[in-house]
């Protein structure tokens, strides 16, 4: 009888669970594009890779690669897109499983993302790079496939995001249907956004907007949008790249760029970067992983420099 209790009022939250789950899909509604610009599609292994794209196609090529996170997306670069494309051809895709892309049920990884983002690279003729976080360790690994690119803007770049090492038992937890789910409800829940982007996006929280924090919301709420975030929280994002010494042989011009208060990673991980690759390093005052939304006008004036 008592196993029978149990079973059914497992049952009884799972079913619950479900139809949370359901309902915030709902309430999430349709994901609209991030940024004012042309939406267009790369198909790339089966799959649908939202971009958007902005600027004169006769200007030279500037490509905008979001950092990998749980709410990750190319709005990242709001504050900035439409200021660049002024003077740039201006790309900035949604990486496979985030934003307005396809989000089939894989087992992301580094490795995929690395080949994406080659590939992506390679149908530009020598186009300038901006790239954040863990991105930037996609890129430098491309430029090992001999992949072009005319110059590199890195923002706080890392190898390392999750667990080191991954751990597989936490991103299967999170593709399980009903307990994954459910945890990945509260993982991504608005408190949580909120809190991620005050401790470590963020030197000043108002920065954010609360239509901003909405969107953020939303898109984790897309149909599948549970598996490349539990591969990215499980550590199977990490890059195994030599960083410094990859960005050092690359002999492109390379400008590295950190927000002081930044904590993941720190500045002090900057500094030993930029000089192992022999890189410019520019540093934001109060600001921590995205000086470009916190300091628009300034961030421009840093990338049209290492142009």
């Amino acid at each position: 009888m008592k196993l029978r209790r149990l079973g059914t009022a497992v049952a009884g939250l799972g079913a619950a669970a479900a139809v949370t789950d359901r309902l915030l899909r709902d309430a999430a509604g349709e994901l609209e594009p991030a940024l004012d610009a042309t939406e267009r599609t790369y198909r790339w292994r089966g799959m649908d890779v939202a971009y958007a794209e902005a600027g004169d196609s006769d200007d030279p090529d500037l490509l905008l690669l979001h950092g990998i996170n749980a709410a990750g997306s190319s709005g990242e670069f709001r504050e900035i897109f439409g200021t660049l494309a002024e003077t740039h051809h201006v790309v900035a895709p949604d990486f496979p499983g985030f934003g307005r892309s396809d989000r089939p049920p894989l087992r992301y990884s580094a490795a995929l993302y690395e080949d994406f983002v080659a590939d992506f690279l390679g149908t530009f003729d020598d186009p300038a790079v901006v790239a954040s976080s863990l991105s930037g360790a996609y890129v430098a690994r491309a430029l090992t496939q001999r992949v072009d690119v005319a110059s590199l803007v890195l923002v706080c770049p890392t190898t390392v995001a999750g667990p080191d090492p991954p751990k597989a038992w936490l991103r299967e937890l999170l593709r399980a249907p009903v307990v994954g789910s459910a945890l990945f409800d509260a993982l991504v829940s608005k408190p949580s956004i909120r809190y991620f982007n005050a401790d470590h996006a963020y030197a000043d929280p108002d920065s954010v907007s609360s239509a901003w924090t909405d969107y953020q919301w939303r898109s984790t709420h897309q149909h599948n949008a549970r598996f490349a975030v539990a591969s990215f929280v499980a550590g199977h994002c990490n890059s195994t790249l030599d960083l410094g010494a990859t960005l050092r042989d690359a002999d492109v011009p390379l400008t590295v760029v950190w927000g002081r208060d930044a904590t993941l990673p720190p500045l002090s991980q900057g500094r030993k970067l930029a000089d192992e690759a022999g890189a410019r390093l520019v540093v934001f005052d109060h600001a921590k992983l995205l000086p470009h939304v916190e300091y628009p006008d300034e961030f421009v004036g840093t990338v049209r420099d290492a142009l």
